[in-house]
């Protein structure tokens, strides 16, 4: 990505939740390769972020750590706000944040893990949304979410919850793409496949990867890059000003959706 460039996106300021590592992280790390100014949110992983932050600093990009929990709506509440008061604005938002939180089969989890599960990957998108409209509203801006192929598949063994919050996203994308074109804001979404990313490091082990693997045509897992271009794509007036309510499979073939 270093040699391609998209010149409306120089000069705006982005907000990725989840940005620490995996697709997060090389999404802020593309958005400031193109001149935009990037918050990276993180929760845990704040050496990662200062990692990532560091990064983008070093290739002469511009990047403000800011730390929340999302899956509280008073942390989204103020990670927005403590983004817009170093920045004094926001143009783009890219929801970002999310986890399976472990392969746990429906009959063996609680309600507490029913509830991280969503608030994590659900809620947090409608937290966080509504609160950057304020500023989203002022720059005609836009939201790219993060879904999942989960969504459309029901994900694997011990993810149905997950693939359901992920479905949830996926719905939520078209929804607020209507109700909030009238405000001049366009909302995408990218839904990753199987990608090498610390997610199934933790989550999958080598016989499930190599399952998985097994059903993609391009006969490979995907990396955090692989999806970079889809979001420079929504993130783009330029290149995608007529497209909202759209969401962007990247999976290397392993589903074709009609």
């Amino acid at each position: 990505m270093s040699n391609l460039k998209i010149p409306d996106l120089a000069g705006k300021i982005f907000l990725v939740t989840g940005a620490s590592t995996g697709i997060g992280a090389a999404v802020a790390k593309a958005l400031a390769d193109q001149g935009a100014s990037v918050a990276v949110h993180y929760h845990a992983s704040e050496s990662a972020a200062r990692e990532v932050a560091d990064t983008i600093g070093k290739a002469g990009g511009t990047a403000f750590l800011v730390a929340g929990d999302v899956t509280l709506q008073a942390d989204c509440e103020a990670i927005v706000k403590r983004t817009a008061d170093h920045f004094g604005t926001i143009d783009g938002l890219i929801n970002n944040a999310g986890g399976m939180l472990g392969r746990i089969p429906v009959d063996e989890s609680d309600e507490a893990h029913d509830r991280r599960v969503v608030d994590l990957n659900s809620h947090s998108v409608v937290w966080v949304t509504r609160a950057a409209l304020p500023w989203l509203r002022k720059q005609h801006g836009v939201v790219i979410n993060t879904t999942s192929i989960a969504a459309r598949n029901g994900g694997g063994g011990g993810a149905i919850l997950y693939a359901a919050a992920k479905g949830f996203v996926s719905t939520i994308t078209k929804g607020l793409a209507k109700e909030l074109v009238g405000d001049g804001i366009r909302v995408n979404a990218v839904s990753p496949g199987v990608i090498l990313t610390p997610f199934h490091e933790r989550y999958s082990n080598d016989e499930q990867m190599k399952g998985m693997v097994a059903t993609i045509p391009m006969a490979r897992a995907g990396t955090a890059e692989d999806c970079v271009g889809a979001y420079l794509f929504f993130a783009s007036n330029a290149l995608s000003g007529y497209v909202t309510g759209q969401i962007l499979e990247v999976n290397g073939g392993q589903l074709m959706p009609g």
